[in-house]
């Protein structure tokens, strides 16, 4: 379908009207040499059997590997309803509900999300959903940040993922804000309260804490909140949503609980697709609910009694006066959403509590058995979830080639983000993992190991380039 539907004989009754002669006329103010020409290097189009091959080509590859990988996105089962569902035309094509007379199925769908969302971080407030995580903690550092007006600096565990340390300091460096990276625990992999403490000055606006870290460890979140109050500093926690379903929720933490709730939704029903659309999400506590950026659906009744459902809480700034509203990142991702609220409806919290426990369950048996092998650690001493860190004796990267090779994605090389802790390796198993699927990882790399062993210093660097 072309992108302006008009026919010839239409644009020429237009241009008449107007009194040009072509629809060229218009733009004569530009300069001819800053004007866009033919796109010359857009192939010819394809009819409809000639690009489904395209598109089956290139999702082939990829290729089908086990998948080992966690790191903020994670391979967990799907049941077929939930996008059988999310797929019919209601909810495909579903338009911003910006009318609420016409999106009240919409509407309702994006509260219920809400009222779940708040029930699994414990907080009372819930938008309809962000960009994704990363963008999700870069909003909830400008939340906490408008909230306290002076302060301008926010202490940011390096146990959070390198990726949204990054998203967040290109979005919030430049409005003169700065993060304060803090250290973690060589032995534990988690943020130890001494060395937060030793960064508490007048001018910070928050603490984030991540529940569990990028590393899978679960960090002492009642005593770093806690701490931050007592200091008068809010709390945001980047949790990841299954956790929650086993962990204790950050509406709970301390003694008053996290004051902000953010993270990546994917989890929830949607799949890896090689490398997105994810989703955000933002809880937070009353005081805060000005603040909070995106979409917030409540319900209400009408004068008949009967409940309906409304975009609430929308400041026109939002929309029209960029300059003036809570975030410039208007993009929300509905249909993530849509996927995400089915999947919850369908486990319900007793399914979500059996995903979340196998994950774990899985998790440990891979690090045990992988810490088996010649030339393989366990890094930390804490407890975890979901993944962990191998602290191997070769060089990760070349150890991943070779796991590649027999069909196995093994985990993510931490040696570029975290140099000190040397050859580190970032493993994951979800409830998706079996143990054929675990036993075939340690056959392998307990053989790659060996092989790299015996294989002269020579050698060993040569492989490493292949």
């Amino acid at each position: 379908m072309p992108f302006i539907p008009h026919t010839e004989s239409e644009v020429r009754e237009m241009v008449e009207v107007i009194g040009v002669d072509s629809i060229d006329d218009l733009f004569e103010e530009i300069p001819e040499k800053l004007r866009a020409q033919a796109l010359s290097a857009v192939p010819q189009g394809l009819n409809e059997m000639d690009i489904g091959r395209v598109m089956m080509e290139r999702a082939g590859s990829d290729g089908v590997y086990v998948n080992f990988i966690g790191g903020g996105a994670y391979e967990h089962h799907i049941p077929a309803a939930v996008w059988e569902l999310t797929t019919r035309g209601e909810f495909y094509s579903a338009y911003t509900p910006y009318q609420a007379e016409a999106s009240q199925g919409t509407l309702q769908l994006l509260y219920e999300f809400q009222s779940m969302m708040a029930s699994l971080t414990g907080l009372p407030v819930s938008n309809a959903s962000l960009y994704d995580g990363a963008s999700a903690l870069a909003e909830a550092v400008l939340a906490a940040v408008r909230a306290k007006k002076k302060a301008t600096k926010i202490l940011m565990p390096r146990t959070i993922s390198p990726v949204y340390r990054q998203v967040v300091n290109t979005i919030v460096r430049n409005q003169g804000i700065e993060l304060i990276e803090l250290p973690f625990s060589e032995s534990g992999g988690h943020t130890p309260l001494e060395m937060v403490s030793q960064q508490a000055t007048d001018d910070v606006a928050a603490l984030v804490v991540p529940q569990p870290n990028f590393f899978g460890v679960l960090e002492d979140v009642g005593a770093l909140t806690d701490w931050a109050h007592d200091r008068g500093l809010l709390v945001i926690g980047l949790v990841n949503p299954m956790a929650m379903a086993l962990l204790e929720p950050p509406g709970s933490w301390g003694t008053q609980g996290a004051d902000i709730a953010v993270g990546e939704g994917q989890a929830l029903g949607v799949p890896l697709s090689s490398g997105g659309p994810y989703f955000g999400f933002m809880c937070c506590n009353q005081s805060l609910i000005r603040q909070m950026p995106g979409r917030i659906v409540g319900r209400t009744v009408d004068t008949e009694g009967t409940p309906g459902y409304t975009l609430t809480l929308q400041a026109r700034e939002q929309h029209i006066r960029r300059s003036k509203a809570t975030s410039n990142i208007c993009t929300n991702q509905g249909l993530m959403v849509t996927a995400a609220t089915i999947y919850m409806a369908l486990l319900g919290p007793d399914g979500l509590r059996r995903v979340a426990a196998q994950c774990h369950a899985n998790t440990r048996q891979l690090l045990d058995a992988l810490g088996q092998i010649e030339g393989v650690e366990k890094l930390f001493d804490r407890p975890f979830f979901h993944e962990g860190v191998l602290r191997l004796t070769q060089e990760p990267v070349a150890v991943l080639r070779a796991l590649e090779a027999q069909g196995i994605v093994g985990g993510i090389d931490l040696s570029g983000d975290y140099p000190q802790m040397g050859h580190t390796l970032l493993v994951c198993a979800t409830e998706t993992r079996t143990d054929a699927d675990i036993d075939s990882y340690r056959t392998h790399l307990e053989r790659i190991m060996s092989r790299r062993r015996l294989d002269p210093p020579c050698a060993q660097k040569v492989a490493g380039n292949v």
